[in-house]
């Protein structure tokens, strides 16, 4: 990804600038929304989470039938996440990784010096060994993500907004995180469309602090038609 660090001051790459209006805001500030502009983004998420869960209940099906048939645990993985106003609640996601995940991957960091510095980057590893054979494709088709729906109907996320953070991860967010926790976490939103996997922390925290400064419900409808085709081009996922 170009020029993310410079993407909080406007200087935005240019496959960015069309979620972008011509305004700028000073660095810290987020434009304030009316109630109005609030009542329309929840009648929104509200609205399409209902219309997709129906549509999608038969592929959750499917989906949960073939998470059992692959591995041994659950069909549905709940984590914690910071919501808006550092509220924590349980983001859910189909089960992707094997029972013992937090096993293997302190044995892979402890062993592999490399594995190790790529996690302290990007939180992630490229090629972890806690993913099972059906989680490697949910991942890359962002399939594995779909109960956020329920996330969003609950209110906990918004369907377009900055990743949901790991408490874990408050501290090296830094200065950033009253921005961060400022709206509800998106199902998606600029940051996944736009480089996932291939940006680091820093730079997805960049991504995310941009969105929000600039947010409207313009942005978000573009975003929402732009994840379509990343989804579907499996676009940076893992």
């Amino acid at each position: 990804m170009h020029s993310v660090l410079r993407s909080m001051m406007g200087d935005l790459p240019v496959s960015e600038h069309r979620f972008f209006p011509a305004r700028s805001t000073p660095a810290g500030v987020r434009p304030a929304e009316t109630d109005a502009d609030r009542l329309v983004r929840r009648v929104m998420d509200v609205a399409v989470s209902i219309l997709a869960l129906c549509m999608l209940l038969p592929l959750f099906a499917l989906v949960a039938l073939l998470i059992k048939a692959d591995s041994p645990g659950p069909v549905f993985f709940a984590q914690t996440r910071c919501g808006r106003g550092d509220r924590p609640f349980k983001m859910l996601k189909f089960r992707t990784m094997t029972s013992d995940a937090e096993r293997r991957l302190a044995q892979v960091l402890a062993a592999c010096p490399a594995a190790r510095a790529e996690y302290e980057r990007h939180h992630k590893l490229t090629h972890d060994p806690r993913m099972t054979r059906l989680g490697r494709f949910l991942r890359r088709s962002s399939i594995d993500e779909l109960p956020q729906l329920v996330n969003v109907l609950r209110g906990d996320m918004a369907l377009t907004g900055p990743r949901p953070y790991l408490p874990d991860e408050r501290a090296e967010i830094g200065a950033a995180l009253p921005v961060i926790l400022s709206v509800r976490p998106g199902l998606t939103g600029l940051w996944q469309i736009s480089s996932r996997n291939r940006s680091t922390f820093a730079e997805r925290v960049a991504v995310d602090c941009a969105y929000i400064r600039h947010r409207s419900l313009k942005m978000d409808v573009l975003i929402l038609l732009a994840t379509i085709p990343a989804v579907v081009k499996a676009r940076g996922a893992s």
